[in-house]
């Protein structure tokens, strides 16, 4: 392979390599709260359903099984 053939060759890997680690962001602890905050859930009003688990959680006396990871089960 001639110089020119490799380095069209590697242009594209390089480019992708690089659009590829532009998502790899690490989210430090005081950052998370923002994240996982009520008003991005997918529920029209966030809070009312938050309040509504809650007190399902509290009358049936399990949690999980709603969404989140794991059943309710204690097995994760």
């Amino acid at each position: 392979m001639t110089r020119r053939t490799t380095v069209r060759a590697l242009v594209p890997l390089a480019l992708l390599l690089a659009f590829a680690t532009q998502g790899c962001a690490t989210v430090r602890a005081y950052q998370r709260e923002h994240l996982t905050d009520r008003i991005m859930s997918f529920e029209t009003d966030a809070k009312a359903a938050a309040r509504r688990t809650k007190s399902l959680d509290a009358r049936e006396g399990s949690t999980g099984g709603n969404g989140g990871a794991g059943g309710g089960c204690a097995c994760n």
